[in-house]
């Protein structure tokens, strides 16, 4: 990422209040290459689009980028509520709900705009691994404080 008046325009997600406890979200545009042959969004598509916010999230509290160590899945449950179509346009909310030893535990939550329907929710559990052992390792109490100081009282320790 550049510094400047680009990168500073530049904003994939943003901090907002409209959907508590989330205190984040993302935008995505539905792609035609993202349909099935019915013309909704192939349900495996939401997991990048998740991604996208995750990562937003990320860039927005603090690095989780950590020398030797990486945030791997570990568990993801998916629910579908109802079907977007190409070009919709999506908001994607996340947070951390749970800082454990090794993992963390994020909620994720779709909507089409304008309308706020509610078009998926998601909870993934990432774990911190070595990348030497293939192990889990503690979290940052760096990486717990930033998440702490963005989430509040909302985030389980």
């Amino acid at each position: 990422m550049t510094d400047g008046p680009v990168s500073d325009a530049l904003e994939l997600g943003r901090v907002t209040d409209e959907r508590p406890p989330f205190k984040y979200s993302a935008l995505a545009r539905v792609w035609f290459s993202d349909t099935d042959a019915q013309g909704v969004v192939y349900y495996g598509r939401y997991l990048p689009y998740f991604d996208h916010a995750r990562t937003e999230y990320h860039r927005h509290v603090a690095t989780f980028r950590i020398e030797g160590v990486e945030f791997v899945m570990r568990a993801l449950e998916v629910e579908y509520v109802a079907p977007a179509r190409f070009d919709d346009l999506l908001e994607l909310f996340v947070r951390i709900r749970r800082i454990g030893t090794s993992s963390v535990t994020y909620e994720c939550a779709a909507y089409r705009l304008p309308g706020d329907v509610l078009m998926v929710t998601a909870t993934q559990t990432l774990v911190l691994v070595d990348l030497e052992s293939r192990r889990p390792t503690r979290v940052p109490d760096e990486l717990r404080d930033a998440v702490r100081a963005f989430e509040g009282a909302d985030v389980e320790a």
